[in-house]
This record gives C-alpha cells, sequence and structure tokens, in this order.
C-alpha cells in the first residue's frame, strides 16, 4: 500500500499530543504524507498504509469504533500510549519487538517487523512463547529438568526455522530469538524494555485490538498489529528458566 499515515485524532490533549508526534515521526521515516481524521470511521482510512490510534482506555462506544477499525482494515494498526516521549524513545532505543507463535507464524506482521528493524537500524527481538505440555504441567511430581530442556530445544529450534528465510531476504538485520517460558503478555512486556515499537500479528478473526492496547499502555511502548490477509484478500505491505536468548547477524 502506497497511501498516508492516518491519525485517528483524540484532540489537543496529551494522549493526542503522543499520538500525533508518533505518527510524524513514523510518517518522517516512511517518507510518506501524515493525514488526521477526527474519528474512527471506515470512510477516512481506507487507503491508509496505516492507522494511528490512542491506547488509552476507551468508553464503550470508542471501544466498540476502534474494534470494527481493526477488525475490517487491511493496514497496520498501532496503539501508542499517552505520556510518550518520542525523542527519548528513539534515542533509548535498542530493539524492535516481535511477538510471533513459531507454530503459526503471522508472515505479515515477521516481514513488518524485520522491515522496521532495518529502516531504524535497530536489532530484532523475537519473542516465541511456549507452555509447557498439559500432562506435564499437571504433574504432582514437578517437571524433569532434561525433559524440559529437550521440549525448550524444539521451540529454540522451531523458531530459528520461521526466522531462517527472513534472515536471508533481510541480511542487515541483527536478530536476537527469544523463547520465554511465561505468558504472553508478562513475556512482551518483559523483551520489549530496550524496544522502540512492539509488533504483533493477526490471523483473520482474531481481535487484537483490546490486548494491544492493553499491551502498549503497560510496556510504555508502540504496539503494532499487522492483519494477515483472508484469503483472496490482499495484505499489508509495506522479536535462564523460562527464557532462551540467541543472537545472530
Amino acid at each position: 500500500m502506497n497511501g498516508p499515515l492516518v491519525v485517528v485524532w483524540a484532540g489537543p490533549s496529551a494522549p493526542g499530543r503522543a499520538v500525533a508526534d508518533w505518527a510524524a515521526h513514523e510518517a518522517r521515516l516512511a517518507g510518506r504524507p501524515l493525514r488526521l481524521v477526527p474519528a474512527a470511521g471506515p470512510e477516512p482510512v481506507r487507503d491508509a498504509a496505516l492507522i494511528v490510534l490512542d491506547a488509552g482506555e476507551a468508553g464503550l462506544a470508542r471501544a466498540a469504533a476502534d474494534r470494527a477499525l481493526v477488525d475490517a482494515t487491511v493496514c497496520p494498526v498501532v496503539f501508542v500510549p499517552a505520556g510518550l516521549h518520542v525523542e527519548a524513545l528513539v534515542r533509548r532505543s535498542r530493539d524492535v519487538t516481535l511477538g510471533l507463535d513459531a507454530r503459526r507464524p503471522a508472515d505479515e506482521a515477521v516481514g513488518f517487523a524485520f522491515a522496521a528493524a532495518r529502516t531504524r537500524r535497530l536489532r530484532l527481538r523475537a519473542v516465541h512463547v511456549w507452555a509447557l505440555p498439559p500432562r506435564a504441567a499437571a504433574s504432582p511430581f514437578g517437571v524433569p529438568e532434561d525433559s524440559r530442556a529437550a521440549w525448550e530445544d524444539q521451540e529454540v529450534q522451531m523458531l530459528s526455522d520461521t526466522l531462517r528465510p527472513w534472515r536471508a531476504r533481510y541480511p542487515d538485520v541483527r536478530v536476537l530469538e527469544d523463547v520465554r517460558l511465561l505468558p504472553p503478555a508478562r513475556s512482551l512486556v518483559a523483551a520489549c524494555h530496550d524496544g522502540e515499537l512492539v509488533v504483533l500479528g493477526r490471523h483473520p478473526g482474531q481481535g487484537s485490538g483490546a490486548p494491544a492496547r492493553l499491551l502498549a499502555r503497560q510496556a510504555r511502548r508502540p504496539v503494532a498489529v499487522v492483519p494477515s490477509p483472508l484469503a483472496g484478500r490482499p495484505g499489508p505491505r509495506s522479536a535462564p528458566s523460562g527464557r532462551h536468548g540467541r543472537e545472530s547477524g
């Protein structure tokens, strides 16, 4: 998509200023025009390359409108937390953080994250979360360390296999593979402490607006939700125990 970056304008409030500042920074990076629209309706954002929304807590009417927008759009949607200081964030950041499921990776989100890391000249931290098999988690005797290590090795290999073609496509992007035995939200909040942007995928029928909005507030980072296309529908163009990290590039 070659359209503008669209900001759903929240007015001259602190949240509105944070959204506009981040969107202006992103527009400069992407070399795209910036458009402000007063409300989250489908018409003003139909040709957008990226939509930027306030991540603040929403009332029922606004939450419903934002949810409809996220569900309907074919371009990435970014939730920006109130009070974000863009210059300070950019100055101290080292990573773009990608949250993905290596068993069912969302290719559009992976590509978006790699491109964002290359544009910003940052490392990509790819975070894959896993859980113990139900039979092991329910065992009253605990999990033997060698079994846990073997399962973790499988998860590490799965993530490496998923990222291999993307590393070949983006050889100039350094990649840190980060495998965590923790709940997803907790893992991403912990992993993005050096991150400038968090990227999540959204498969068809999967609504990610509310979790992404909450994650943006908890992590104090912009969170991009990148939809995977429906069949026949074009998608968007344009990261110790419980943790295993491996960096390449």
